[in-house]
């Protein structure tokens, strides 16, 4: 149950906490309405609750010259939440009797979500919240016109999600297995050829003997090989300099400081220094002579290394392109050596696949078989549960059908959800046929076929808070009365909380807010008002009469408030 909830600066609302009472400390069923002017921000508490549960959202909800806002409930959790409990224990949740959860949006990045003041992910506060509260709105009326949906509320309705999800299992398991077998009967089918080729392949690159790294050492070698004649020109002219000119040069020197340092000892140590620089220009002129000696100039390898190179760079460019590498080269060798085995045992596999594919196509005709008959039984119960809603709102006469359009129990009709296509039809006046619902429905029939599917999904689910969003569009009359019942009746066994404009729901409330938009410091601003008595009068007798408020529209709400709370 939805014990409070605060809002900070979304939309027209700077700050706002609102707590919901039961009945009575003993239950948690309770109704609790909220009513005002078209405009005055009713719906943002819907919009908080959906944002809450995982709903995409902008940062331009954000209120203008905030940073960020946030959205924080507080739940009392029934002692039947087994599954969620356990869910959360093992995502590190300790949950016991309530949890509290947040969300915040951020101008500047994106959404965090919190259970009880810990970082969690968006996919599990999604989980916790569709455990904890439903919503029915104007939108579920465009779900309830499009037939795609009615298969949606057939295996709501018959708890059969799981069998559902379970026959999505095995169908995808069919179809991976499917391509599967397509691809090895394709590759069967061309098998020859391909070994030819494959083979070909494996030979010319094992022939071409790669090593790795080799195409760089033969660029480095082809180099040298092309400017052997500069480097020897360069290289004999530096050795002209060093044994002749330098070495020569720098023997006078070491004599001339060596007699130096008989006068002065501070000249020893320089003599010391030219003596061992000597010895290592000695080497260093010796080591170049033999570099000299060593400089390649062979034209015949020059061609060979080209001719190499070619080679390596044609193989590069047919096993994968220019930039490709040896390494690669040699990669797709082995995986065509790999698949040369493969194809030696091409009919083993398809012998295997093919067995694993008829066990799995009987089992998937089975579930398929099963999940049908059961969705019939469930829409036979439907019908009943759905026409007994209706006489209870107004419709007396009306009829509502669940068509199963006719199929081929073949693997060829199998989709996802299975092979079943189904459309709700109704008829509204005795004598007239069952039509579908986008043919003939009115958005107030809309509206009590929607409110009689949410109460037996009620019934049958486990979420303790059901949330109506203006589902009384378009209702009047004895209509409203009826839906103002009904809602009172759900609210007996579910916390309700109820965005409406009909006076009939808001005089039945356990609770009454009133929403409404007033100007502070220049800035409009959403609040809301838990209404008292004489409030709920005054606010019952203008949503019958609008501006037109008298005494005798007063003494009308308060007896209607009066019989309301019996």
């Amino acid at each position: 149950m939805l014990r409070e909830l605060n809002i900070k600066n979304l939309a027209l609302i700077e700050s706002l906490h609102l707590v919901f009472r039961s009945r009575d400390t003993d239950s948690a069923s309770s109704l609790a309405v909220l009513t005002g002017e078209t405009g005055a921000g009713k719906s943002i508490i819907l919009q908080a609750l959906n944002l809450l549960a995982g709903c995409k959202a902008s940062n331009s909800w954000i209120r203008t010259g905030a940073d960020s806002a946030s959205v924080e409930a507080f739940f009392e959790i029934q002692a039947d939440k087994k599954v969620l409990r356990k869910e959360l224990q093992e995502k590190g949740f300790d949950v016991e009797d309530s949890l509290i959860l947040k969300r915040v949006i951020s101008r500047h990045g994106r959404s965090r979500y919190f259970i009880n003041d810990s970082m969690a992910t968006a996919a599990l506060v999604e989980f916790v919240c569709e455990g904890l509260f439903s919503v029915a709105s104007q939108h579920e009326h465009q779900l309830l016109l499009n037939p795609r949906n009615h298969l949606d509320f057939i295996d709501s309705v018959g708890e059969l999600w799981p069998k559902r999800e379970k026959f999505g299992e095995i169908f995808s398991q069919w179809t991976d297995l499917k391509a599967q077998q397509n691809k090895l009967q394709q590759q069967e089918h061309d098998r020859e050829q391909r070994r030819d080729l494959l083979t070909f392949q494996f030979k010319e690159i094992q022939d071409s003997c790669i090593t790795a790294g080799e195409d760089e050492e033969l660029a480095a070698e082809k180099k040298i090989l092309k400017s052997s004649d500069t480097l020897m020109e360069l290289g004999r002219m530096s050795y002209d300099i060093l044994s002749e000119a330098i070495i020569g040069n720098l023997g006078q020197v070491r004599k001339n400081l060596e007699q130096m340092a008989q006068y002065d000892q501070a000249a020893r140590e320089i003599a010391a220094g030219i003596t061992n620089s000597g010895y290592e220009l000695d080497d260093l002129t010796l080591q170049l002579n033999q570099y000299l000696n060593n400089i390649p100039s062979d034209p015949m390898r020059l061609e060979e290394i080209e001719a190499r190179i070619d080679l390596l760079q044609k193989l590069k460019r047919k096993y994968g392109g220019p930039q490709t590498s040896l390494a690669e080269v040699t990669r797709y060798a082995e995986e065509a050596e790999q698949e040369l085995a493969e194809l030696d045992t091409m009919d083993m596999q398809l012998a295997d696949t093919g067995k694993k594919l008829a066990a799995l196509e009987r089992e998937l005709l089975a579930q398929a078989d099963s999940l049908s008959g059961a969705r019939k039984k469930t829409a036979g119960l439907l019908e009943k549960a759905i026409s007994r809603e209706l006489r209870t709102l107004s419709f007396t006469t009306a009829e509502f059908n669940v068509a199963f359009e006719p199929v081929e129990k073949s693997l060829h009709e199998l989709k996802q959800s299975g092979w079943d296509l189904v459309e709700f039809l109704f008829s509204a006046n005795q004598g007239e046929p069952v039509k579908p619902l986008v043919k003939i429905a009115s958005g107030g029939e809309l509206s009590r076929l929607l409110l009689g599917l949410k109460c037996i999904l009620a019934r049958r689910d486990q979420v303790g808070t059901v949330i109506f969003d203006e589902v009384d569009a378009g209702i009047g009359g004895q209509a409203a009365e009826d839906i103002a019942l009904k809602i009172k009746q759900l609210s007996g066994h579910h916390q309700v909380l109820c965005i409406t404009h009909l006076p009939q729901i808001a005089a039945k409330a356990d609770e009454h807010f009133r929403v409404d938009k007033v100007l502070q410091n220049k800035r409009t601003l959403t609040g809301i008002t838990l209404l008292e008595e004489d409030d709920r009068v005054r606010e019952l007798a203008r949503m019958l009469a609008g501006d037109s408020v008298n005494e005798e529209t007063l003494a009308f709400a308060k007896g209607l408030l009066k019989k309301a709370q019996g």
